[in-house]
């Protein structure tokens, strides 16, 4: 099958629906010029018809029906000027008088025309359209009267017409095909460049834009459309080549601290005591490697994909106590005090691995902030049909102008600050990621020096029952 261009795809499609519509008006056309011509010849018939039925008449007991001078002055003997054919039955429809212009020929009486009725049928090779009308005297039937005129002149202006309106319509699409071909051609021009110019866009060339047409029509907002996208592209490629090189840079600090410590010791023989403590050393870099590819792994798994949550009944006052035993070994060498105030038993509909993932790291962070002999506070309540669960710490905080750029992976506030705390910087961000995959309000106020508060809001629709 031929494949046509977009351009000639738009012109076939507007010459088809064209044609339809020239083919309804040529028959429109055609149809009211056949219905005039065969109107005023029935209007002419019906003239004829009522004159000569007016001039009947009686003399002498003798019925006239039409003399040889009224003959002459009708013209009816001429066949060269719109002639009017005139025949005249009796009862037994035998012919007692006809027209001159009959000649030889006569009009045949149709049985099944009934009267009054116009018709058309054959006389001299010809076409006539025919009227035949019962002839009474004193309501005495005495036969009939038969009228026709011929339709040669009619047939051939319908038929010159027929051809004339044939030829043209062809000759009209032809003509409007390649009109409409020139004018989707000018009209796509605007497409082509945006096609060419975002066939120059790479990868490695994404700052590239559409230009923007002067008129705000559909092409405005496509190419603005297609720069919007752009624009998002080139973020999230960033982002991503920011992601892989912050990513690269946190596994190979601790592999080059394994390295660097395994090297030391094999360079001359040590005690016991300094292997363990170089061991230790590296079994701990070993763990912070893990805990980064893990985090890692996860921020990949959960990348956009609802599909992967299990929805469950969860019950929130045991997932939060969990969260906090897992970091009771912190929690007390820190001498931290946990509060932990919940009057009810809560419960939400959500993913039990994401929930204990969001909470994990939270609760983390707020013991690894705060100072030793600080406070955490964890308190869990309904307001207004909306279960809300409230993290605050008096640790060291953050700084407000880090407060948007903490969600970014692998960024630390102040990480030079302390460098005795430890840690990845994709806590927040996973956080951020898995609330916002299960419809979770987050929000988190800080201060330096004062604290941090994280809120977790989970929607009425998330809850499931509540004791």
């Amino acid at each position: 099958m031929i494949q046509l261009s977009f351009k000639n795809r738009i012109a076939l499609n507007y010459i088809l629906i064209t044609a339809l519509l020239i083919l309804v008006v040529f028959s429109a056309i055609y149809s009211t010029v056949k219905f005039t011509v065969y109107k005023h010849l029935d209007e002419n018939l019906m003239i004829e018809i009522e004159d000569h039925l007016k001039e009947i008449r009686i003399e002498n007991n003798v019925v006239i029906l039409m003399d040889a001078e009224e003959w002459e002055e009708r013209e009816h003997n001429s066949v060269d000027v719109n002639p009017v054919f005139v025949q005249f039955l009796n009862v037994n429809k035998k012919i007692i008088e006809k027209s001159p212009n009959l000649k030889n020929e006569i009009l045949i009486f149709h049985e099944d025309a009934g009267f009054y009725k116009t018709f058309d049928t054959k006389l001299l090779n010809s076409t006539v359209r025919q009227i035949q009308v019962p002839l009474h005297i004193k309501s005495k039937k005495i036969g009939y009267l038969i009228i026709a005129m011929p339709l040669t002149d009619s047939a051939k202006v319908l038929h010159n017409l027929f051809e004339t309106l044939l030829i043209a319509f062809p000759v009209i699409l032809v003509i409007l095909f390649l009109i409409a071909r020139f004018f989707a051609g000018r009209s796509i021009k605007p497409i082509n460049a945006i096609t060419s110019i975002s066939g120059m866009i790479t990868k490695d060339n994404l700052k590239t834009r559409i230009p923007l047409p002067k008129q705000r029509d559909e092409l405005y907002t496509l190419s603005e459309t297609i720069n919007n996208l752009l624009n998002r592209i080139e973020d999230a490629v960033e982002r991503e080549k920011q992601f892989t090189s912050d990513a690269s840079h946190e596994l190979r600090t601790p592999l080059t601290v394994i390295k660097g410590t395994l090297e030391v010791l094999v360079r001359k023989p040590r005690d016991n005591k300094e292997y363990q403590e170089k061991i230790n050393y590296c079994i701990n870099e070993v763990d912070h490697l893990n805990t980064l590819v893990d985090q890692l792994l996860m921020l990949a798994r959960f990348e956009n994909q609802k599909q992967n949550i299990l929805h469950e009944s969860i019950y929130l006052n045991a997932v939060i106590l969990d969260v906090i035993t897992l970091n009771s070994g912190k929690i007390n060498s820190k001498k931290i005090n946990v509060k932990f105030d919940a009057q009810k038993d809560y419960y939400i509909n959500s993913d039990n691995y994401l929930v204990a993932t969001i909470l994990r790291n939270i609760i983390s962070n707020a013991v690894k902030y705060t100072n030793e002999g600080g406070e955490v506070s964890v308190s869990v309540y309904k307001n207004d049909n909306k279960i809300i669960c409230k993290i605050s710490d008096n640790g060291i905080g953050i700084e407000q102008r880090d407060l948007e750029a903490i969600f970014s992976p692998f960024f630390r506030s102040n990480s030079s600050v302390h460098p005795e705390i430890k840690g990845t910087g994709l806590g927040l961000s996973i956080v951020k990621r898995f609330t916002e995959l299960l419809d979770i309000k987050f929000q988190i106020e800080s201060r330096i020096n004062e604290g941090t508060t994280v809120v977790l809001e989970f929607n009425e629709e998330a809850n499931s029952f509540l004791l």
